[in-house]
């Protein structure tokens, strides 16, 4: 039997290399992304027999929904969603970040995530699917400048926590997947642009990549039925844990 993946935010980094990863194995999956061009690219490179591009903002809770009211029959039995969408927006300490920063944090981190969860739990109950929720290590080691987006993950965290719980004897999987450095289009988005701030950031550091984060989303998937990662933390080599901030008289 063919399974399907839906998989938010495939127009590039994780989602993307996700759906490729995938549909190598024989899946169908579901494709979602602001850009449409680019979704259509993957269908154009994936087939469109295994790919159905939908492309909305995960933000819109109406296209949200009318997207999957429209998905064609084949693609509707969905197996596994993988909450990938999300984004940090500005780098700046709590008391000098952009407010609409931090409320786009919110709105895609937080409650498009949960919007798209609660309507397909139903499809995913009666075939006792899988939910792998993309979290972040800033849910647990906060830094300067993290504020909103450590909480938005943090929240992604603790939900596939409680999600986990409710499902309790449906059969249905839960794990939250909490990767460190990977270079992506990541920083250049959280820096509005700043393509110079991303190479800075992963210079010399041998970050993980799309790649490393899509086989592990794939791993998780195709474990047995019986078996379930509730959480699991990543890191490149190169990263560890911060020290704590110490401020001193002067």
């Amino acid at each position: 039997m063919t399974r399907t993946a839906l998989i938010t935010g495939a127009t590039s980094g994780f989602g993307a290399a996700a759906a490729r990863r995938f549909v190598a194995a024989g899946w169908r999956v579901i494709a979602t992304g602001r850009r449409a061009d680019r979704l259509q690219a993957l269908v154009d490179e994936l087939g469109a027999g295994q790919v159905h591009g939908a492309a909305f903002d995960i933000r819109d809770a109406n296209a949200m929904n009318a997207a999957l009211d429209a998905l064609p029959e084949e693609f509707r039995g969905i197996d596994l969603l993988v909450n990938n969408a999300g984004l940090a927006q500005g780098t700046s300490p709590a008391q000098g970040a952009r407010l609409d920063d931090w409320q786009r944090m919110i709105d895609t981190n937080i409650t498009a995530l949960v919007t798209l969860t609660r309507r397909v739990l139903p499809t995913l109950i009666e075939r006792r699917g899988a939910i792998v929720n993309i979290s972040s290590t800033a849910a647990t080691y906060p830094y300067t400048g993290g504020n909103v987006y450590g909480g938005t993950k943090a929240f992604v965290s603790q939900f596939s926590l409680g999600l986990r719980s409710d499902l309790h004897g449906t059969g249905v999987r839960v794990t939250t997947l909490e990767p460190g450095m990977a270079e992506t289009e990541f920083t250049l988005v959280r820096t509005h642009g700043d393509q110079s701030a991303s190479d800075a950031l992963y210079k010399g550091a041998q970050p993980m990549t799309a790649q490393d984060i899509a086989d592990t989303i794939f791993w998780i998937a195709t474990l047995p039925p019986h078996l379930n990662i509730n959480r699991l933390e990543m890191m490149p080599v190169s990263q560890s844990f911060a020290g704590f901030q110490v401020a001193r008289d002067a």
